[in-house]
């Protein structure tokens, strides 16, 4: 089945990418989520379209993502949500907190779907955040989630 990517699917490719899956994969997965649209000669004009898009938020190049990732490193982010007895947050920290918290930080903005969080974060404490900045960067920084009062 071939497919144009409408969303960034890990293992698979970017927006805008025209790419080949298997029947089942695309109608059952790709297709419902949409993450995907069906291939057809009116929907690969729609590509150039989609590329556009992403080509305007992505980081442009590796120099660039080189100094995003040094801004990053040199970042203290500091999250603060509810939490009960012994540190146990009441719900999750979320991609777009961790993004909300890195802007207010003074860092780039990020795009929340990059991000690759250690599981959820549902404790209080330290944790290392990976954000991919271009394929070929990757940038690691500390979030510390302490106890609203």
């Amino acid at each position: 089945m071939k497919i144009i990517l409408t969303q960034e699917v890990s293992g698979l490719g970017t927006p805008g990418d025209i790419v080949e899956v298997k029947n089942g994969y695309g109608r059952n997965y790709l297709l419902p989520q949409g993450f995907a649209i069906q291939w057809t000669k009116g929907a690969e004009k729609q590509v150039a379209v989609i590329r556009r898009a992403r080509d305007a938020r992505e980081i442009r190049d590796l120099g660039q993502a080189n100094e995003v990732k040094a801004q990053l490193a040199g970042l203290k982010v500091t999250l603060s949500a509810r939490s009960g007895n012994g540190g146990r947050l009441f719900g999750s920290i979320t991609p777009a907190e961790i993004v909300d918290a890195v802007k207010a930080a003074g860092g780039p903005s990020l795009d929340r779907r990059r991000l690759e969080m250690p599981g959820h974060i549902k404790t209080t404490g330290s944790y290392n955040v990976q954000v991919k900045l271009h394929p070929e960067v990757t940038a690691t920084f500390p979030v510390n989630v302490v106890s609203a009062k």
